[in-house]
């Protein structure tokens, strides 16, 4: 289990990956919480703080979660899941994201969601109807960094083919965890081996990972991959 520590370390590595979600002054010098450039003296002024303005994201995205303690097998999928909280700045991406657990901490059988605003984490939706999903697993409790990349790569835009992401899931489970991405169009083969050979390298994985069709998953639980990458 990661340590404060750890995960904060793991937040830096991936923002100087991601560097559109980093706040920068002219210099390219990192800015400390309140301090504000100083245009006259060429640089920071370390003595006059101010209120630090928000930074939009290109999307609005969305928080979801499915608990597995409230789900039976008479449940109708879906039906146990409840939107959390929505955002659309870094700044509240990461107050929500430092007030939620990492998954190593999720109760088994929960599966947390962060897709776009206007769609719904569900096969049925329109926008993912037609598409499929990325998958990399993980032994129990090493999915944290994972999780936490594939998050900052999604919110911050960073594929080729950002407009096919519909958004990514993480599922616990008792003897592993599953980071899973979803597009939207599953034949665009180019898109989708792009966005699935950038996403391994974002999240420094080193096993092959597949891309399962929807429509294929829900004729069958074994669906085999469409692509690989």
């Amino acid at each position: 289990m990661a340590s404060a520590i750890e995960s904060a370390a793991l937040a830096d590595d991936l923002k100087n990956k991601v560097g559109k979600l980093g706040l920068k002054d002219e210099a390219g010098e990192e800015l400390e919480e309140g301090e504000i450039v100083d245009e006259d003296a060429g640089g920071v002024h370390p003595s006059v703080k101010v209120e630090r303005s928000l930074h939009p994201l290109e999307n609005t995205w969305k928080f979801w979660f499915d608990n597995g303690a409230a789900k039976s097998k008479s449940t109708d999928w879906g039906s146990t899941m409840n939107p959390v909280h929505s955002f659309s700045t870094v700044e509240d991406f990461w107050g929500l994201y430092n007030n939620i657990n990492i998954p190593s901490k999720f109760p088994v059988g929960s599966d947390f969601y962060c897709f776009k605003e206007k769609i719904e984490p569900k096969w049925e939706d329109p926008l993912c109807a037609n598409g499929g999903k990325w998958t990399a697993a993980f032994s129990k409790g090493r999915s944290d960094a994972a999780w936490l990349y594939t998050l900052l790569a999604i919110i911050g835009e960073q594929f080729d083919y950002g407009e096919e992401i519909c958004g990514a899931v993480i599922n616990v489970r008792g003897r592993q965890e599953k980071v899973s991405l979803w597009t939207k169009n599953a034949s665009n083969e180019i898109a989708q081996t792009t966005i699935g050979a950038q996403w391994k390298m974002m999240i420094d994985y080193h096993e092959v990972v597949g891309y399962i069709v929807h429509e294929d998953a829900k004729r069958d639980r074994n669906a085999k991959n469409k692509y690989t990458v």
